[in-house]
């Protein structure tokens, strides 16, 4: 299952409520600054959730292809994805964050098959090689296969002391499982001083926020740790695929307590002894798109280090005397020209443009939160 509900404040403006950032095309197949590849401007623009999709060939058959969004992203999720049929977008009716987004699948799924193993996967990540990516993951079932009570996560090398991921501290290699572990403890979004200890340590990696599990175990686990999401959560399941599911879901998938299935679940269950954490340490390069600097990192860059993107080719960014800037627009007949600036990024849209320095990226949704009422 892929989580595709994220809205995207930090790619504003091209990200809206209407066309969150996993629905853009923002990413071009044919190489990627992740995988230390070039971008040829002739490589068609494709989204993050497509490029998402692409990853899960031969992992598992299409028809067990699922997605968990918005209802109101079901229409051009299906446009842009024939490989998925209708049954298989699952369509929450608001926002209520990622655990309840994993207990609603974890509920269908039980419901078609009590056995159910399903993987958690994410929208919005750069990850390469995807064959490397698509063994790890087999490496994941592998572990839950073997014992249903595993909660499997996935892992990431840190590259820097990043305070805005979350961390796992490894315990205990498992035996016979390449490159898995016993997970010893999270701990979510550390400060500076922390995150740089952790670095040093070499026993703490990112969390990728992907994961494996047995549908029954990770309702066990909401049950016992948020029981308020999984009354409810109980109540979809029993209308689900009767004349009353739309009817239950609408009413009762909005009053669930939102929380991300960190907090409510995997830390909680790190220390509990009735499941096991395991995580896969996943040997990619992985980005994390969440802003306009991470997604410049998708981008080639020029001998002044200036990056292009969105549908923009190179003769449409015109940077003269400027350094280190990226330039991004969705409208393919606009030309952004850039003259003496540094550290700067610009962002086009019709209807808005978005100028700031780099430095300032991550109080981005300062400014979508004063003008979201006019600019949907």
């Amino acid at each position: 299952m892929i989580m595709a509900g994220g809205a995207g404040t930090r790619l504003w403006p091209m990200s809206r409520n209407s066309k969150p950032k996993q629905l853009l095309p923002l990413v071009r197949e044919h190489g990627s600054a992740a995988a230390g590849a070039g971008q040829s401007d002739a490589a068609e623009a494709i989204s993050l959730l497509q490029l998402s999709a692409s990853r899960l060939k031969n992992l598992v058959a299409p028809e067990r292809y699922y997605i968990c969004t918005g209802e109101q992203y079901r229409k051009p999720i299906l446009e842009s994805l024939p490989q998925f049929d209708d049954a298989r977008v699952l369509g929450e009716p608001v926002a209520r964050d990622k655990v309840n987004a994993v207990g609603f699948t974890a509920a269908v799924l039980q419901k078609l098959d009590k056995d159910a193993i399903f993987a958690v996967l994410t929208a919005d990540h750069v990850i390469e090689p995807a064959e490397e990516f698509r063994q790890r993951v087999e490496l994941g079932f592998k572990l839950v296969e073997a014992d249903h009570s595993r909660l499997v996560t996935f892992s990431i090398k840190p590259t820097y002391a990043a305070t805005g991921f979350g961390y796992i501290e490894r315990g205990a290699a498992i035996p016979g499982v390449h490159e898995s572990y016993r997970v010893a403890r999270y701990v979510e979004k550390p400060n500076i001083e922390r995150a740089e200890a952790y670095v040093r340590s070499g026993q703490f990696f990112w969390n990728a926020g992907m994961f494996v599990w047995h549908a029954g175990t990770v309702l066990d686990c909401i049950k016992r740790f948020k029981p308020e999401s999984y009354e409810g959560l109980m109540k979809i399941q029993a209308a689900w695929g009767t004349s009353d599911q739309a009817k239950v879901l609408g009413e009762v998938y909005p009053t669930l307590p939102k929380i991300s299935v960190d907090y409510a679940v995997m830390e909680p269950a790190s220390t509990d002894k009735q499941v096991s954490v395991a995580t896969v340490l996943m040997d990619v390069n992985w980005l994390d798109v969440g802003s306009w600097p991470s997604y410049g990192q998708t981008l080639p860059a020029d001998a002044s280090g200036n990056r292009v993107g969105g549908v923009l080719s190179s003769e449409q960014a015109i940077m003269i005397q400027s350094k280190d800037c990226l330039v991004a627009g969705s409208d393919p007949k606009h030309t952004i020209a850039l003259l003496g600036c540094e550290d700067l990024i610009v962002v086009h849209t019709p209807d808005a443009t978005l100028v700031m320095p780099r430095k300032k990226a991550e109080e981005l949704k300062a400014v979508h939160a004063a003008i979201a009422d006019r600019l949907k």
